[in-house]
């Protein structure tokens, strides 16, 4: 979860602030910024309730309903590395839709800079507004180096079911983010741990399919029309 201050970044976002870019810049490369303590993997992440690019109040834990989950804290639209990022996860976001895993972007953006930021990179995922910094201030990711924005510092989660963090990466730099690749590979892991089926042709599943114990099977006791109305 380290992050690294570079005079480029800066630059692009302080607007000529040569000042404040060396201020920053003087900090020692390897100095680490933390989100809050707690937030670690195997603990469980705060199901913050937030207006989405509708203005509709959602909470996560319903946008992620009984699926592992991608969530991306970002800067907002006007950041080219998050643009950029979410261009990839464009194309990953049609595997996860029939992988039945979920994806979720936050960003310090007002409604209508969040409607334009998810249109303008044809995203059909739910993005969520967090104007007034709740989840900025409250896992203590400010990103300090920015006080013309005030972003929050970026991170990728990815969550179990329930809201368990499995792996947090660290965005302040762009190649501290996750590749589509590094994506695919936890969520196999999430989902290798989190489905029951996920081998069906162990002898302890083929009997359970055999007694009828359809609860054990994808989708788990529900009918395919009850997820389809659980999609977003």
């Amino acid at each position: 979860m380290a992050a690294r201050y570079g005079l480029d970044d800066l630059c692009e976002t302080h607007d000529g602030n040569d000042a404040l870019a060396r201020s920053a810049v003087s900090r020692p490369l390897n100095e680490k910024v933390h989100m809050r303590t707690d937030i670690v993997p195997g603990a469980v992440f705060p199901d913050y309730e937030l207006s989405d690019h509708t203005g509709k109040h959602r909470k996560l834990s319903e946008l992620q309903g009984p699926d592992p989950m991608i969530l991306v804290l970002g800067r907002g639209g006007y950041c080219p590395k998050d643009r950029r990022q979410a261009e990839g996860l464009v194309q990953l976001h049609r595997e996860l839709e029939v992988a039945y895993c979920r994806l979720v972007t936050i960003t310090t953006d007002n409604i209508t800079e969040t409607n334009e930021y998810r249109t303008g990179v044809a995203a059909h995922w739910p993005f969520l507004s967090d104007a007034r910094r709740k989840v900025q201030k409250d896992l203590d990711i400010a990103e300090y180096t920015d006080p013309l924005h005030n972003p929050m510092i970026p991170h990728t989660i990815v969550l179990e079911p329930g809201l368990v963090i499995y792996k947090i990466y660290s965005g302040y730099w762009f190649f501290g983010r996750p590749t589509m690749e590094d994506l695919r590979q936890d969520l196999r892991a999430v989902t290798k741990k989190c489905r029951p089926d996920w081998d069906i042709t162990t002898p302890e599943l083929k009997t359970a399919w055999q007694q009828g114990k359809k609860e054990l099977f994808y989708p788990y006791g529900k009918t395919y029309a009850q997820t389809l109305g659980e999609q977003d």
